[in-house]
């Protein structure tokens, strides 16, 4: 158990397979995707104002249509507006052509349990017919591109970065208190002495120590509260620091989304969480800088939720989503994807958002525009999936 848990926690230099056919470097493109765990309510992230529907079914936590409050959705297109905590993040962002929204997104699994959604989301493996546990979907795209440099922004590494390349990990959020002190660190060196795995320890904790000390000035930084320290916008500045400079495929999640009870609508706790959230995002593409212009950003979260409130006066487990794309080089300022009217006919089993843009094809078609992957190569990330060109990259 120990030295499985050394072997995921450590962070190794990226290790590929001998003989394998890359792609070719994409004007060194970056790709960053953030995971929602606890499935966010899309709805009132990306709201179908031209839906009747929509208001009769949220009494008391749907956002109100566009307005002159600031409490009220912003018009994004004639039926959909943007939840007002991006007014001054995210929707700049929008309309500088440098995020999209593709609504009814997500997974064809139904199960509606968060780990099952998450670990199929994760392996990004056909639903049915035998899973393999030791591959997800990020290091096996991390296997088909030329030069890439995968990090997991994580605190152990999460199933998407596990597989044949060998992937670092380090939680940004406590690089104060490292999890393993220099004695130990020596301790744990001396056990592996004369191993095959020698080498993997060694440079996991160089890799460990090259991030603590690329990110010792920040950090003195923070502590006289020149930064604001809190939650995701600190840790996405870090993340771009790295990802600006080395790692061109990353990995971070962000908890917190699970809205059962009191989730609120204009105001409220999902509206914080969405506040929080878009300051990371913005902040990290500011960070960024002239990179911004050749990295993506994915997020996504495992299902969305129950269209209709709940008696708790929030929302349940759902099924189809919403995911976002940001980049500095998209092609967006748009609702992308197959979509349909939102009322009560359309929803899935009378009680969520359809799932039209199934998530490996969506990803499959970012992947072939952003790294030019040929169809071989893509079937090698998602086995048996027609990637859908969706044309934001």
């Amino acid at each position: 158990m120990q030295r499985r848990h050394l072997l995921q926690s450590l962070a190794a230099l990226p290790l590929l397979n001998a003989g394998q056919l890359f792609a070719a470097p994409a004007a060194q493109s970056r790709l960053l995707f953030v995971f929602l765990r606890g499935a966010y309510d899309a709805a009132n992230l990306l709201v179908p104002t031209s839906s009747d529907f929509y208001y009769a079914s949220r009494p008391d936590i749907a956002v109100p249509r566009p307005g002159a409050d600031l409490n009220s959705a912003i018009a994004l297109n004639a039926d959909w507006g943007l939840h007002p905590a991006l007014r001054d993040t995210v929707y700049p962002l929008f309309q500088k052509g440098e995020v999209s929204f593709i609504p009814f997104a997500g997974t064809d699994d139904v199960s509606r349990s968060h780990f099952e959604t998450q670990d199929s989301i994760e392996l990004g493996q056909p639903l049915t017919g035998p899973k393999n546990y030791r591959s997800g979907f990020m290091n096996r795209l991390a296997s088909v591109i030329n030069g890439a440099e995968p990090m997991a922004f994580t605190d152990s590494l999460p199933l998407v970065m596990q597989g044949s390349v060998q992937v670092p990990n380090t939680a940004l959020k406590s690089l104060a208190k490292p999890a393993v002190d220099p004695r130990q660190t020596a301790i744990i060196a001396a056990m592996y002495k004369g191993t095959e795995l020698s080498g993997r320890v060694t440079d996991g904790f160089a890799v460990r120590d090259e991030v603590a000390r690329e990110l010792s000035t920040e950090m003195m930084a923070a502590s006289r509260g020149a930064i604001n320290a809190k939650g995701f916008e600190l840790e996405a500045q870090r993340i771009a620091r790295l990802m600006k400079e080395r790692y061109n495929l990353g990995f971070v999640d962000v908890g917190g989304w699970d809205t059962h009870v009191n989730q609120g609508g204009a105001s409220g706790y999902l509206a914080s969480r969405l506040e929080e959230l878009g300051r990371g995002l913005a902040t990290f593409a500011q960070e960024m800088g002239p990179a911004w212009r050749n990295t993506t950003v994915v997020v996504a979260s495992e299902f969305g939720r129950t269209f209709r409130q709940n008696g708790n006066r929030g929302t349940d487990h759902g099924h189809g989503s919403v995911y976002w794309v940001l980049g500095g080089g998209l092609h967006g300022g748009k609702i992308a994807g197959e979509q349909q009217k939102v009322e009560q006919a359309t929803l899935f089993q009378n009680r969520d958002y359809p799932v039209l843009n199934e998530y490996r094809a969506v990803m499959g078609g970012l992947f072939a525009r952003q790294f030019g992957l040929s169809s071989k190569q893509l079937d090698q990330v998602f086995a048996g999936v027609k990637p859908l060109d969706i044309r934001l990259v």
